[in-house]
């Protein structure tokens, strides 16, 4: 069940009951990204990198502009980017901005519209910010051919605007679709946008990634038919669906807002949201960012962080990541990270909530903070694997690779795998890092908080002995 009612600035609220598919794994994704956290958007910082100009269709609600600083709705950009600009400009917002939590690309057109740019912008972003999680915003067209690609980058948020399952309808949304380099209009373009929409969404559910679903309430045309949408989503594994009132005043040039398409009214925006919401979560918190949002939701300080502003070379990114990791640690723990026996940890998992990874097999690792406010994930840092093979895990030209590997983990005290080979295990030592693999296959907040709870004492009695109070 959904209770929806009008908030005092006029927007709704909606209090979402049926969350049983809330695990831990994706309540922890969940928490650190303020474009799908109603508790996260005013704790963590996103930013929206405006490297895709082009766009695969056409929208009766869009006119993607640039140098219109004053709009704050999608499409809309101040600047367009090249991919080593707006890497260059997310280490700088990073630095400024330690809040920062999610870097996306969500136009000014369609990212996978842009495929070259899209792709070389979230490559260098993994490899130069590897604890920052990565999104992508798509109408979906390009979605099955993209999706694996998205996956192997590190992408594990995706967006995907969905406003109808019924051709007949999305033809009164769309002027055309372009694909494969035929152009199509119509209930044709209807059908083939709904079918790659699905494909795409089905790849990434089924590969763990999370899909929000943006849905644009348009009054008579799709009010009716978004509730069809949300179970559909739901069905499919989709996260949260995100039910946003159309915009269509006529200063914006679109073909709705020269054609005197009315806006959605909040009452309208409740009922269908409650309606919805009786088969999937909603948002509310939505801001309808622009493309180029930089800053907490509701705020927009992009105008702060002009390309001439890029100072080369960038600041290291390690000190900056290891400030950033300190910070969400006190956010999420409300401070109680900052006591003296608290520490970050890394685990090498498969995404389960189970220590059953081995360290030379992990891309990824994710980061916990452990206090008296319990084992709370901080974030994940993406990282090179160790091992090239299945089998062997000690490669003779892997020295560079266990040096940057070192790096990533230098403030953490332990870290927490399935199995490790002598040669990290040495290094890992050398660097006063703990290995721990006698919780292999453990849930990770048991394991971890025992570690913890040993320790500290551990910490404390040598603490005594020095004569430290």
């Amino acid at each position: 069940m959904t209770s929806c009612s009008s908030s005092p600035a006029g927007g709704s609220r909606c209090n979402t009951m049926n969350a049983e598919h809330f695990t831990a794994s994706v309540a922890n994704k969940v928490a650190h990204h303020p474009c799908y956290s109603q508790s996260g958007h005013h704790r963590y910082a996103r930013m929206h990198l405006p490297v895709a100009p082009a766009c695969n269709l056409q929208c009766h609600y869009c006119n993607r502009k640039f140098d219109c600083s004053n709009e704050s709705r999608p499409g809309v950009s101040s600047s367009l980017l090249t991919p080593a600009q707006a890497v260059a400009k997310a280490r700088m917002v990073a630095a400024a901005i330690p809040q920062l939590s999610v870097v996306g690309i969500a136009g000014p057109g369609d990212p996978l519209a842009n495929m070259g740019r899209t792709f070389q912008t979230l490559e260098l972003l993994r490899e130069q910010l590897p604890d920052v999680k990565l999104c992508l915003s798509t109408n979906g067209l390009m979605l099955p051919d993209a999706a694996d690609r998205l996956i192997d980058v590190g992408v594990d948020h995706v967006t995907v605007t969905v406003n109808t399952l019924d051709p007949d309808i999305a033809a009164q949304i769309y002027a055309w679709i372009w694909l494969d380099g035929e152009r199509y209009s119509g209930r044709e373009a209807g059908q083939i946008l709904v079918a790659r929409q699905l494909a795409g969404i089905q790849r990434l559910t089924e590969r763990g990634v999370l899909v929000k679903i943006n849905s644009v309430l348009i009054p008579g045309i799709n009010d009716t038919a978004l509730h069809d949408v949300s179970r559909k989503m739901r069905e499919m594994g989709a996260f949260i669906h995100n039910i946003m009132p159309l915009i269509s005043r006529p200063e914006h040039g679109t073909v709705f807002g020269l054609n005197g398409q009315p806006e959605p009214d909040t009452e309208m925006v409740n009922e269908v949201r409650q309606r919805c919401g009786e088969l999937m979560p909603q948002m509310t918190h939505c801001q309808q960012c622009r493309a180029d949002a930089i800053g907490m939701l509701g705020e927009d300080r992009s105008q702060q962080f002009p390309l001439s502003a890029i100072t080369t070379p960038a600041p290291p990114w390690q000190p900056v990541m290891f400030r950033r990791a300190q910070l969400h640690a006190s956010i999420a723990t409300r401070g109680e990270s900052e006591e003296p026996d608290a520490c970050l940890v890394a685990v090498a998992s498969n995404g389960n909530d189970v220590i059953d990874c081995h360290f030379g097999h992990a891309d990824r690792f994710y980061i916990y903070s452990l206090s008296s406010a319990g084992v709370v994930m901080v974030n994940e840092r993406f990282t090179p694997k160790y091992c090239l093979g299945e089998d062997d895990c000690e490669p003779a030209d892997n020295e560079d690779r266990i040096g940057a590997i070192m790096d990533l983990l230098a403030d953490v005290k332990a870290v927490f795998c399935a199995r490790i080979g002598y040669a990290p295990w040495q290094q890992l030592e050398s660097r006063g890092i703990q290995p721990c693999v006698d919780a292999a296959w453990e849930k990770i907040p048991d394991a971890l908080g025992r570690w913890w709870e040993t320790n500290r004492q551990d910490w404390h009695n040598e603490d005594s002995e020095k004569g430290v109070a």
